[in-house]
């Protein structure tokens, strides 16, 4: 029975660090998911329409320009009134995306309630369609709204199982940083003479019967 007892004292002392930081990450995490404010997002579709045809290429590229430019200030601008943001304040709220194929331009918004998504992405698309058609004459496409923002069912965040995992993960690193500074104290080199006498002993044997060392 002593003998059990030891074997199962010696893991317990190794892997105590992580047994108890994943339980804590995750209920941090857990905890962080109840406590947060949500956040909802809500996504309005610009398509870029080439004026000549067999221009689909042309219009794929501007789309990845104008998608750039979701977040600049000149497009921002006429939409900060609208939303009631600052310019700094709304580049936070809304991104742009493309797709390498298709001249199709992602305004996703996002808010604390899901008008707010609503009115961040639509207000943004809108005034990503005026500052692109002001040019069109010169670029030779249009932009056109495909797909109005719609209202979010559900917030993106927080995630209970997500904000968990996370947590769970931050405890697996923090255990395993700590059971690392333990093994290296406790494997912290030995003294000169300790070296000397494990790595040469014949050598250290000599040197302690002449008495160049004790």
């Amino acid at each position: 029975m002593p003998v059990l007892r030891r074997r199962l004292r010696a893991p317990a002392r190794r892997w105590w660090p992580m047994a108890l930081a994943v339980p804590l990450g995750a209920a941090a995490g857990a905890g962080y998911a109840v406590v947060s404010p949500p956040s909802y997002a809500s996504s309005a579709y610009v398509v870029v329409v080439p004026q000549s045809a067999g221009e689909n290429a042309n219009a794929v590229n501007f789309a990845q320009a104008y998608g750039r430019l979701t977040g600049q200030p000149q497009v921002l601008i006429g939409a900060a009134a609208e939303t009631h943001h600052s310019v700094a304040t709304l580049a936070a709220l809304v991104r742009g995306t493309t797709s390498p194929d298709a001249p199709v331009i992602e305004i996703t918004g996002t808010g604390p309630r899901p008008e707010d998504a609503v009115q961040n992405a639509g207000a943004v698309a809108r005034s990503l369609i005026a500052f692109g058609n002001a040019g069109s004459r010169e670029t030779g496409v249009k932009l056109v709204q495909l797909a109005a923002a719609a209202a979010p069912d559900a917030p993106t965040s927080p995630s209970a199982t997500l904000d968990t995992a996370v947590g769970g993960a931050a405890g697996v690193l923090l255990g395993t940083l700590v059971m690392l500074t333990r093994r290296k104290a406790e494997g912290a080199p030995a003294s000169a003479t300790d070296t000397a006498g494990a790595v040469f002993p014949i050598q250290a044997e000599t040197l302690r019967t002449e008495g160049v060392y004790r």
